[in-house]
């Protein structure tokens, strides 16, 4: 049974998330003290963490990039902001997906359902025998999930790392972002796609040489991205 993380001040909202995924074959805790979930997350084992950005003392901004900088699990962040920035900053630190309250249980589910089934495929079966990509100055190691650039290992988070895998092992074709949304998000009822430019921008900053001048990932104005290979 999948063990999910419920990081949530407003206790009416954690326990209907709670008993949503209760229902839905999960099993899930709350915390509603930031601190004390901060903590629990870093000490023990989850699959996942719905993490709320509204938290007293501690907000999950912050708790976002203390959790990505020792775990690489998923992270859906919940909020009742709407503004862009605070999407672009969230995902950013490394959230995997962004949703706005007022939202429909069903939906969050839905979220964490496919997260969770694209991080299983990433990390867990093996099944996939390519197991090394290199193109130019960059090496992709599928089996132990590590990227080298110029043989120098640098950090990335699961999402960030699956569209540069995918688009490295798809080199010269153009994929608009609704399309990179749609096969790497795979919600593209519920999703926004503006977190694929964020994404983007983050694997550039980690790969280029200089993320402006992009050798690896070439924007194609009006059509989307392209993996130079």
């Amino acid at each position: 049974m999948k063990k999910i993380l419920i990081i949530e001040d407003e206790s009416s909202i954690a326990e209907l998330e709670r008993d949503y995924l209760q229902i839905n074959g999960f099993y899930a805790e709350i915390e509603i003290s930031g601190e004390e979930g901060l903590k629990k997350a870093l000490d023990e084992p989850f699959d996942l963490i719905i993490l709320d950005l509204m938290l007293p003392r501690i907000d999950g901004f912050e708790i976002c990039r203390q959790i990505r900088s020792k775990k690489d699990i998923p992270i859906l962040m919940v909020s009742a902001k709407k503004e862009d920035i605070d999407k672009i900053r969230g995902l950013g630190l490394g959230a995997d997906d962004y949703i706005t309250k007022p939202f429909s249980p069903s939906e969050l589910v839905a979220r964490v359902k496919a997260h969770l089934s694209r991080y299983e495929r990433l990390i867990g079966n093996g099944e996939n025998k390519v197991e090394e990509i290199k193109i130019g100055g960059i090496r992709i190691d599928r089996t132990s999930r590590r990227v080298f650039v110029n043989e120098k290992e640098v950090s990335f988070t699961t999402k960030e790392f699956e569209l540069l895998t995918f688009l490295a092992m798809n080199p010269n074709h153009v994929f608009s972002k609704e399309e990179l949304f749609d096969k790497l998000w795979g919600m593209d009822a519920y999703g926004d796609i503006a977190t694929v430019t964020v994404h983007v921008r983050k694997v550039r900053e980690k790969i280029e040489t200089f993320s402006s001048e992009p050798q690896y990932i070439e924007t194609i104005w009006g059509a989307g991205y392209r993996f130079k290979g």
